[in-house]
């Protein structure tokens, strides 16, 4: 397979740091690089992802590291936790906190847990003025009004594989928030998301594979990988009508845009 797309592309959001990458990084990362894919964030949910996370930010130009407790890992999230992630966040090579959220599908922390905790990283987020990669599933009736409380919109932040119909991706973006699409936009069954997709302004919308999950066509079935960020894109290029290299070097300015504190 070649790569067609002769500019930078951007995967906001992808587990390296996960098991089933980890004892081979350097493949991983030579292969997204043959795709165009030069920059990656590593995106953590609890202390052991977190901190692979980090190394790995240090360890690899153009991978960054965002770190944060994901809400079916909250029950886990006390005061040590607090306090080692305060520590975390002063690392110049972390670029935004998640994926924190809501979670609603899996019974794994309770509902109250989980809010306390998102609250609380939401506090984090805006002290050190780091943008928020977000997580939400089967609950944004719950989400949406804890994010506008907190004005998002001030420190900035992005739907991790937005799920929304395109009444809901309407109320993030009023919110000042990004959507991020990722290889589930490709599968012809995900009408809200697809339809969503196509709404989303030029300037507010990113890519990701949240590998090892969500692989996009033509390899869905298989496991995700930074590299198919190429086809995700095509994917989307292809459902808005648009070219697939303007709208990559679209995402790609948008990621660099919301996570430049530190990125660049």
């Amino acid at each position: 397979m070649e790569q067609l797309l002769q500019v930078p592309l951007y995967d906001s959001h992808t587990h390296l740091n996960d098991d089933a990458f980890y004892d081979d990084v350097p493949a991983f990362v030579s292969r997204a690089r043959h795709f165009g894919v030069n920059q990656m964030n590593m995106v953590g949910s609890n202390a052991q992802l977190n901190e692979r996370a980090l190394k790995l930010a240090h360890d690899y130009p153009g991978l960054h590291a965002v770190i944060g407790w994901h809400p079916e890992d909250s029950k886990n999230y006390d005061a040590k936790a607090a306090n080692v992630l305060i520590e975390q966040l002063h690392d110049p090579e972390v670029v935004g906190v998640g994926e924190i959220g809501l979670d609603y599908h899996w019974d794994t922390s309770p509902v109250d847990v989980q809010k306390k905790v998102l609250c609380e990283q939401l506090e984090l987020a805006k002290t050190f003025n780091l943008p928020i990669s977000v997580h939400c599933r089967e609950a944004l009736d719950d989400l949406y009004p804890i994010l506008q409380k907190y004005h998002v919109g001030d420190f900035g932040g992005v739907m991790h594989s937005f799920a929304g119909d395109p009444t809901w991706a309407q109320k993030f973006l009023d919110l000042g928030m990004y959507l991020s699409y990722s290889g589930v936009v490709t599968f012809g069954s995900a009408e809200d998301v697809r339809a969503s997709a196509k709404i989303t302004p030029a300037d507010r919308i990113m890519v990701e594979t949240d590998a090892p999950y969500l692989t996009p066509k033509p390899y869905r079935g298989k496991m995700n990988e930074p590299a198919f960020t190429y086809f995700t894109v095509l994917g989307l290029a292809k459902l808005r009508n648009e070219d697939p290299v303007k709208l990559a070097q679209h995402t790609f300015d948008n990621a660099q845009r919301l996570f430049e504190k530190r990125s660049l």
